[in-house]
């Protein structure tokens, strides 16, 4: 081993503090990385497996009532490889120790084959025997949600017929990996589940023998959708179809799509931060120590080493905090990815999941840290391989510096020498002085940046369940019923208010744009599912015109006023052109909604409604339920406390755990920044403090220079770091937007607060660590170094 090799692991010996406060820095960066990309890639390569070994179809199609002769035609479109015809259909559940009534979604089996799509993946039991007329599996988590094992029973209302169903089996299918009921806005699994009984069975319960109403395609390799769907439209249409559509949306494959485009977008916003931050320290720390060490660089040429072995020494100095940095990341992104990844597969019913980080995820994350630190180190090692041997072993020639129109106001405004001090060295050094500034902004973008979503899902809570949907729960119908079932809804008991809703299918169409969307009616003056406008009044949807969420406005390219053709998969399967009489914010699903009258009038009929929005007296909760258990035509019920609860709690569980590492993240960042700032500003200055103790200072007066400047440093970072995280914060909505829900941009008072709170403290903890090192100071060692 050399001697310069020598002396490299020593300074690095000697900086280990500093050192590892950068590497910290680093490996967030690194961690991040791995966790992000890992996982996108564990949820992309599950997806993909899963749904090519289990057949996931790529069409979908609902029927009212479709022929089985009818197949033969739909295998004959151009690059359809496999169909898939069953017989679907929504039931009320009555599940034994369970008060609350249950969905169920119920799906054909087929008799004499296994599916040929969408194929579910037994995990205990077995599947229904085909001759039974109550056997069923159903799916592993609404099993194990209600405590289900083979061999239990439970009650079915099956189209006014109630039905006693046996389990003997469970599964998990691709179809389903994002389980959510109808009108839910979160997985419920002891609320609604996925039954697979016998194809016979199915067909008896829904006047379906000899018939469909559910169809899957798949289609050959590179063979586009959009001619695949508009071919099954035509031939489905006498039946009642209600619109093909392929997996961009279907509901669970588009739930499962935002969350790895959210994974993807971390992937592209984080990690360069902190390697811009680490870049940032490592240039810092490597020129003040090339700074100190200008008669060693000297004596090194002196005795023979070239420019190259002193600019490669030195930059092996910032790849050693590199690998630190690097590994530690390393390991904690590979943990951290490992447990996300089980937590992923709980959450959207995985079977399994592909956990493989490449190697090339790994190597880049690798390449990126040291070049990260390189970049940094660059800069400082080539100024010290081109001083010359002479011009080293001289002292370097003092800084020249110019007064100022500030230089000359401090003087008129009498403030104390130390203060003076402070704001000449900020000022002398404006550069330095900015950019550990910018680094402790940073950290309190990331505050910002993690703690906005709290509001942001306030405010999406208060507009979804107190502002817009104002309901307790929500009654569904199987099909449109006459507007005089509002009645009947009245008279169940527990029942103190009732509103009629209506939702049609339908393909909305703008010059070459089109969008499929549920277009929403309600009587005017409703109000408990409401209409609200920007400003939050009540909007009363005008006859004649159509009112758009703003993001269904952007898919289209539409504005209010602009008109655009409205095509109803259902009833006659009309189109008409109506005008966009206003736009509104909306953040679930895309919103489309009409006057009542005016679309009872498009489908040339008497009123009827989807859907009755009702009150409760909490008291009769249990005997509604069982009421409900009773009524044929009621296929579902969404309690809408039970939504908010679980949305709320799911959301809950997540903030927690990304505000506790976001925060630790802020405050590695300015420990990191303020920890190495301030020892190199005591290394810089530790001659001139040592010159005012012994004129007389006090260590208190003393201290406060160092520690007055870093935090004044940081003072000025926080209106920074206020616009860096809105900015962030930004760009976050903008990525996690999709069709199924939007993240708004809230940004209160507090969450500024939070942030500064949190990197405030963090620096001054990180100062008054170095401050020790002053109070230690051996005043007659530092006076006789050389300047």
């Amino acid at each position: 081993m050399q001697a310069i090799d020598r002396k490299l692991l020593r300074d690095f010996r000697r900086l280990w503090i500093q050192a590892v406060a950068i590497a910290l820095v680093l490996a967030c960066g690194v961690a991040i990385l791995l966790t992000s990309v890992g996982m996108y890639n564990a949820m992309s390569q599950t997806r993909t497996a899963y749904y090519e070994r289990n057949r996931f179809a790529d069409v979908f199609a609902i029927t009212t009532r479709a022929p089985l002769s009818l197949l033969s035609e739909i295998s004959q479109i151009d690059g359809v490889l496999g169909v898939e015809a069953r017989i679907s259909g929504d039931a009320i559940l009555d599940i034994p120790g369970r008060t609350r009534a249950a969905v169920g979604h119920v799906l054909s089996y087929p008799e004499t084959s296994d599916p040929v799509l969408n194929v579910p993946l037994l995990v205990t039991g077995r599947f229904p025997d085909p001759l039974s007329t109550n056997e069923v599996v159903v799916n592993a988590p609404f099993a194990q949600a209600n405590g289900f094992s083979e061999g239990d029973r439970f009650s079915a209302n099956l189209r006014g017929q109630k039905r006693d169903l046996i389990i003997v089996g469970t599964v998990l299918s691709p179809e389903f990996v994002y389980t959510i009921g109808p009108g839910a806005l979160m997985p419920d699994n002891a609320a609604f589940g996925i039954i697979w009984m016998s194809e016979r069975a199915a067909a008896a319960a829904y006047n379906m023998t000899g018939a469909f109403n559910n169809i899957s395609l798949s289609l050959a390799a590179g063979m586009q959708a959009a001619p695949v769907i508009d071919a099954l439209d035509t031939l489905l249409a006498p039946f009642g179809g209600l619109g093909a559509y392929d997996r961009t949306t279907h509901q669970s494959d588009a739930f499962l799509e935002a969350e790895i485009n959210q994974l993807k977008g971390m992937a592209a916003i984080l990690p360069p931060i902190f390697f811009g931050i680490s870049a940032f320290l490592v240039s810092m720390v490597m020129g003040r120590i090339i700074a100190l060490e200008r008669s060693e660089i000297g004596l090194l040429k002196a005795i023979g080493y070239s420019n190259t072995e002193i600019c490669l020494h030195y930059l092996m100095l910032a790849g050693l905090i590199a690998i630190v940095g690097v590994g530690v990341g390393w390991i904690a992104g590979t943990m951290l990815a490992q447990s996300t990844a089980k937590q992923y597969a709980e959450f959207f019913n995985f079977p399994y999941v592909i956990f493989r980080v490449s190697y090339w995820v790994y190597a880049a994350a690798g390449l990126a840290g040291l070049a990260t630190t390189s970049l940094g180190a660059a800069q400082a090692a080539l100024k010290a391989a081109r001083i010359a041997p002479a011009i080293a072993m001289q002292p370097p020639a003092p800084p020249r510096f110019k007064r100022s129109f500030i230089d000359e106001a401090m003087p008129r405004m009498r403030l104390a020498q130390s203060t003076v001090m402070i704001l000449r060295s900020l000022l002398r050094w404006p550069v330095r002085s900015f950019l550990t500034s910018l680094g402790l902004a940073l950290a309190v973008a990331s505050v910002i940046a993690a703690t906005f979503i709290n509001d942001a899902l306030d405010e999406i809570v208060d507009l979804a369940f107190y502002q817009t949907n104002r309901q307790d729960a929500m009654l569904l119908f199987a099909q449109d019923v006459p507007e005089a079932a509002l009645e009947d809804v009245r008279n169940l008991p527990g029942v103190l208010q009732a509103e009629s809703q209506r939702f049609h299918a339908a393909i909305l169409r703008h010059g070459h744009l089109t969008k499929r969307a549920a277009v929403e009616s309600r009587r005017p003056g409703n109000d408990l599912s409401r209409v609200l406008d920007a400003d939050g009044h009540l909007l009363d949807v005008p006859p004649g015109g159509i009112v758009l969420s703003e993001r269904l406005a952007g898919h289209l390219g539409v504005k209010a006023d602009d008109n655009i053709e409205i095509s109803f998969l259902s009833g006659r399967r009309e189109t008409f052109t109506v005008p966009v009489t206003a736009l509104v914010e909306l953040h679930f699903g895309l919103g489309a909604y009409m006057d009542f009258e005016t679309m009872n009038a498009m489908f040339r009929q008497a009123p009827r409604v989807s859907t009755v929005n009702v009150t409760l007296d909490e008291s009769q909760s249990d005997a509604l339920h069982a009421a409900i258990k009773e009524t044929p035509n009621i296929t579902g019920i969404v309690e809408m406390n039970e939504n908010r609860q679980s949305f709320q709690d799911t959301i809950e569980e997540n903030i927690v755990v990304m505000n506790s590492i976001y925060i630790i993240v802020a405050v590695l960042i300015t420990v990191g920044v303020t920890y190495n700032a301030a020892r190199i500003q005591l290394s810089e200055r530790a001659r001139e403090l040592a010159s005012l103790r012994i004129l007389g200072f006090g260590r208190g007066e003393v201290s406060y220079i160092l520690m007055g400047e870093m935090m004044l440093i940081a003072l000025i970072a926080q209106p920074i770091g206020w616009l860096i995280g809105a900015w962030i914060a930004r760009l976050m909505t903008n990525n996690f937007t999709s069709d199924i829900y939007a993240i708004p941009l809230v940004l209160k008072p507090a969450t500024f607060t939070l942030a500064s709170l949190v990197v405030l403290t963090a620096a001054f903890v990180s100062v008054m660590i170095v401050r020790r090192r002053l109070d230690r100071l051996d005043l007659v060692s530092v006076m006789k170094t050389r300047e």
